[in-house]
């Protein structure tokens, strides 16, 4: 039986971020308005463990949002003291953290260690300084490098997060960071589009068309190819667009860019179609039945019946079966 992954998510907004970045408003982005007290992590905690199973179940901690070692150590360590009582009695089995690139030091590593810290990710964003400086990161490519070769030698599992579609950048240029996270040895990432939101830099440059976000389309089709460079290299990607929020699903809080609640669907959608397309070479027949593994069902079928559309164009009825002996997206067929 495979082992089920759990985070309890703690948002900490803009806690010792010393920049604004010109895409930036946690507060919006997270639906989070204040930095959590410690009974109400504590609450947090109680609430998840209590409907988790505990069976076959690997569960960890996270602080997201703002910059975790921007803090004091004293803070930081007052944090992670709270979730160290559960890592004692094996309640969580470790912590992860995100954090700025240029703030990682020795000091901060030691301490993280000491509280079974896991994963740390970073925002990197873009491995291409242009844009780090068009998007006011206040930082370099350099200083991403440096941070994760140390995140490396202190034995800490490594999430490089970035983002398509900022000013300055390019498919060329996304497609550039996607390799140099695999190069710098990155365990996980996520990918982000980015979005214009309320109240921040991006809204002001979008409204005076000095910024034009990526059509949905396009970042489907950025995504596509950098999903698969990180699937090649075995880099897990744990997200593929923003976690919504309630104001994000409204669409209270967005004044444009390539937002949907499925938008890894609509990714892993078009990937289903390139493989499955040629079979509209095939003679045209009456039924066409298709084997697909059991995680990749509903992508193969496509959303909205995307690919399973497709084929109805050759196939009087397409039937779509899960075979729990294929893995990847590894597929079989019968033409009937």
């Amino acid at each position: 039986m495979k082992i089920r992954h759990f985070t309890i998510p703690a948002f900490i907004p803009e806690l010792a971020c010393p920049f604004q970045c010109i895409y930036c408003n946690q507060k919006k982005i997270s639906g989070q308005i204040s930095i959590p007290e410690p009974d109400e992590i504590i609450k947090t905690i109680e609430e998840h463990l209590s409907t988790i199973p505990k069976k076959r179940s690997f569960i960890e901690f996270g602080f997201f949002g703002g910059n975790f070692t921007g803090i004091s150590l004293e803070k930081q360590e007052e944090l992670l003291k709270l979730i160290d009582p559960y890592i004692k009695n094996s309640s969580i089995s470790s912590i992860r953290l995100s954090t700025r690139p240029d703030y990682i030091n020795r000091e901060n590593l030691i301490l993280l260690k000491k509280y079974n810290v896991r994963t740390i990710e970073l925002g990197a964003q873009s491995m291409d300084d242009d844009v780090l400086k068009k998007s006011k990161r206040g930082h370099t490519s350099k200083d991403i490098i440096n941070a994760a070769k140390m995140i490396k030698s202190f034995g800490f599992d490594l999430g490089l997060q970035m983002m398509i579609g900022l000013p300055g950048d390019t498919y060329g240029k996304s497609v550039f960071t996607a390799n140099q996270i695999v190069k710098l040895g990155a365990d996980n990432t996520r990918i982000y589009p980015t979005l214009v939101i309320k109240d921040t830099k991006l809204e002001e440059l979008y409204s005076q068309k000095k910024y034009h976000p990526l059509k949905l389309k396009e970042a489907i089709e950025w995504s596509k190819t950098i999903l698969m460079i990180f699937e090649q290299a075995d880099v897990k990607v744990i997200r593929m667009g923003l976690h919504p929020s309630e104001n994000l699903l409204s669409g209270k809080d967005i004044v444009a860019g390539p937002f949907h609640k499925s938008f890894r669907e609509l990714v892993l959608t078009e990937i289903w179609n390139e493989i499955l397309k040629h079979l509209l070479k095939k003679e045209k027949a009456k039924r066409i039945r298709i084997f697909v593994p059991l995680k990749e069902f509903n992508y193969a079928i496509g959303y909205d019946s995307k690919n399973k559309n497709m084929l109805l164009e050759n196939f009087e009825f397409v039937i779509f079966q899960q075979d729990q002996n294929l893995e990847g997206r590894r597929f079989t067929y019968s033409i009937e």
